[in-house]
């Protein structure tokens, strides 16, 4: 049998011997036309994305102002021995290194936010597709997807707006960000940078914020919960929403868990500690003395400087000194109010539309502790006891609180809604207190303290309460000074050469003062006749004042004051010898400086040095000082000035044994009481009065209402063991002294304190 010869024989092969060249050229063609396409289209898309690239990084901000960046920090201020007193910011916000944060906290971010952190190098591609894949699914706009890298580039550079161009700038300067900066970095800018809700920004801040802590010692459940923040800080806060904030805080425990970076024990035990917050309120113990700071600080720096810089300002206040002074002004104005007896007037917020469980009181955002002042609401009068609520803490009134007042049931002066003053005298741990019953009848007070050496001011009390009024009193208020003023009249008068012993006549005497009549008297009614100028000044003896003054000439003692540092007019009248010139605490306290200071006069200072953040000093101020009198002259009225509490109207300063001096004034109808005095080493003013011109009351002089208060605040001043020896210096005699005077001075003095026979 013969077998074809190959394909001749068979009509189907010569069919494929004829077509197969055809199926090879067509084969051959389609995948060239495919491969073609997918050259064009990737040519395509890459020349799109270059162009993209080209468009998008037109605007991109320069790597190389990450280097330089420094974002918004808080301004601290701190007092003499470096404690915090007081901060400004725009943006809460304290910049720590890497060290500070605690792996815990570490852990906790990087679970949360970008578990790969550590191994891509801005982007992480495969979040990036699915991110992109359900925005061309879903039709919205770009979200998710972003690395650690990613949302610092954004917060730092970008806006806040979601679209497509947005977020491949967002991965460029990733990759730009990677490139130029270790992961250390990184993380330490993201973690300085993220914004925490309630206008706290970066891990450190929101630890101090949130649980008055460093980050560092952050346990477990507040790192969680920090961590869980950054997603979205409205929705999650703590604050506003701790449900929420729970729920979130325990699934970034359980992400740490997953990634076996805490063990199922710890898990366990974090998820079941509830949320604790310890919120670090914005509260300064000397709020009067920070403003006069700032606006020193604004009118030499500018307010963006102040409020975003992160200055470091380093204060002359003394925190000790300042917490005793607000104790003795507010325990002064608290028994000036008992002796004059319960007022009532209360505020009801019932009366006025508002609801006992809402009211809320700005008093009681501050810190509660034990002699603060606060006003509380009436929740429940019982027939013995009323509830009241201050803050987060409760307490009893009772007829033990009600004695002073005369009443002895609480339903006579109060009702359900009323406003009461009270005084804090214990806090418990079950947020139960006790108080004391007191009253606000708007009497006012004001303290400042000067070192003598260097002028820092070391404490400052403007008023009752900064949240109800921001005038400072010492330093903005306007005030007649009384008596104190004639501590000016003598200073004139001996560096003339009159000396302590000479004799001066205290009688019924009309003086002409500007072709008016003036006739003076004393607060006794009654004249001493010939007396010495030391018991003049002692006992603040009128009409030797206005004779003194009127001998030497007003303008000679207007002159005399503002060598001192009194720098408001003076109305060249007879009057003002006894005080009627309007002058503030500050300045009257100041020029009492000289003479402790041997007749330097140094300007006082509130700042000692301001550092910007790094360190660079911008800032330094020393001590500045000129001779105001001479040495002789300042001695001699320190002498004069401690008879005054030796013999006279501030005798009560005796009980300090130390060496004091200093004047009361009291006004016309008694509507300022003042005390100036000092020691050796510092000097302190005190003013007590209405904003209003009215009366305080009778007999409410600078001896009686003033003087207690500066006891009190001197008590802790000079509690230091080291001022225990200080003295004054001695008086320089460079004159012979009459012996007659002398002998006559010796009998003149009395050892019994005077009244205040002060105003005119």
């Amino acid at each position: 049998m013969t077998l074809p010869d190959k394909r001749d024989d068979f009509p189907a092969m010569k069919f494929l011997n004829f077509q197969l060249p055809s199926f090879e050229i067509a084969g051959r063609k389609l995948v060239g036309r495919v491969g073609f396409g997918l050259l064009a289209i990737i040519a395509a898309f890459l020349g799109t994305m270059a162009g993209l690239l080209i468009v998008y990084s037109t605007d991109l901000p320069q790597i190389g102002d990450l280097e330089r960046y420094r974002p918004s920090t808080i301004t601290q201020l701190y007092d003499s021995n470096g404690r915090v007193i007081g901060q400004f910011a725009l943006q809460r916000r304290v910049l720590v290194t890497y060290d500070d944060f605690p792996k815990v906290l570490r852990d906790a971010i990087i679970s949360t936010e970008d578990k790969s952190f550590e191994r891509h190098w801005g982007i992480n591609f495969w979040r990036v597709f699915g991110a992109t894949y359900r925005d061309v699914t879903s039709g919205s706009r770009a979200q998710g997807a972003s690395t650690l890298t990613m949302q610092l580039s954004r917060n730092l550079f970008l806006s806040p707006e979601r679209h497509f161009s947005r977020k491949v700038q967002e991965a460029m300067l990733a990759m730009q960000i990677e490139r130029h900066f270790t992961k250390e970095q990184i993380f330490t800018l993201y973690s300085n940078q993220i914004f925490l809700g309630s206008g706290v920004y970066g891990f450190e801040a929101g630890a101090q914020y949130y649980f008055n802590k460093h980050a560092r010692d952050l346990k477990l459940e507040e790192a969680a919960l920090l961590a869980g923040l950054p997603k979205a800080p409205a929705n999650y806060s703590p604050v506003n929403f701790p449900d929420r904030a729970l729920k979130r805080r325990n699934l970034v425990i359980n992400n740490l868990l997953e990634d076996g970076k805490i063990t199922a024990e710890e898990a366990s035990r974090a998820k079941q500690t509830p949320v604790r917050l310890n919120i670090q309120q914005e509260y300064s113990p000397a709020p009067y003395f920070v403003e006069e700071v700032r606006r020193h600080l604004e009118k030499k720096f500018g307010s963006d400087q102040v409020h975003e810089g992160g200055l470091r300002v380093y204060t002359s206040l003394d925190l000790d000194l300042q917490k005793a002074a607000t104790h003795a002004v507010m325990d002064g104005l608290a028994a000036y109010e008992r002796r004059h007896g319960w007022q009532g007037h209360l505020k009801n917020i019932i009366a006025l539309g508002e609801k006992t469980d809402k009211y809320q009181e700005p008093e009681w955002n501050q810190p509660l502790e034990a002699g603060s002042y606060v006003h509380a609401l009436v929740l429940d009068v019982g027939l013995q006891f009323a509830k009241v609520k201050m803050g987060a803490y409760s307490a009893n009134i009772g007829p033990a609180e009600l004695a002073w007042t005369k009443h002895k049931l609480p339903k006579q002066i109060m009702s359900l809604g009323d406003v009461v003053y009270v005084k804090v005298l214990a806090l418990n741990n079950d947020g139960t207190a006790r108080v004391s019953l007191e009253q606000d009848s708007g009497a006012q007070g004001a303290l400042l303290a000067i070192d003598n050496a260097t002028g820092d001011i070391k404490a400052m009390v403007g008023g009752r309460s900064y949240d109800e009024s921001k005038f400072n009193r010492a330093t903005q208020a306007q005030r007649q000074v009384g008596s104190s003023f004639k501590a000016f009249v003598y200073t004139a008068a001996v560096d003339q050469g009159a000396t302590p012993d000479d004799l001066i006549v205290d009688e019924p005497t009309t003086f002409n003062s500007n072709g008016t009549p003036y006739a003076p008297h004393n607060f006794d009614r009654r004249f001493a006749g010939t007396i010495t100028l030391r018991r003049a000044l002692a006992e603040s003896r009128n009409v030797p004042a206005v004779k003194l003054a009127q001998k030497i000439g007003m303008a000679t003692v207007s002159d005399y004051a503002k060598r001192c540092g009194i720098i408001s007019t003076i109305p060249p009248f007879l009057p003002s010898a006894l005080g009627a010139a309007d002058l503030n605490l500050f300045e009257q306290t100041a020029a009492f400086t000289v003479f402790p200071n041997d007749g330097l006069r140094i300007e006082p200072r509130y700042i000692r040095k301001v550092t910007d953040y790094e360190g660079h000093v911008l800032e330094e101020d020393f001590p500045d000082a000129r001779d105001a009198v001479s040495a002789r002259t300042a001695r001699t009225m320190v002498t004069l000035l401690q008879g005054v509490v030796q013999h006279g109207t501030a005798a009560a300063a005796r009980k300090l044994n130390h060496p004091v001096a200093g004047k009361t004034g009291t006004t016309n109808d008694y509507t300022d009481a003042w005390f100036i005095g000092f020691s050796p080493s510092i000097t302190a003013g005190v003013w007590i009065g209405f904003d209003e011109k009215k009366a305080l009351g009778k007999d409410e002089t600078g001896g009686h209402t003033a003087l207690p208060i500066w006891i009190d605040f001197m008590r802790s001043a000079l509690a230091d063991p080291a001022l225990k020896t200080e003295a004054f210096l001695a008086p320089i005699n460079d004159h012979k002294k009459n012996a007659t005077a002398v002998r006559r001075a010796a009998v003149a003095l009395p050892r019994t304190g005077a009244g205040d026979p002060e105003a005119h």
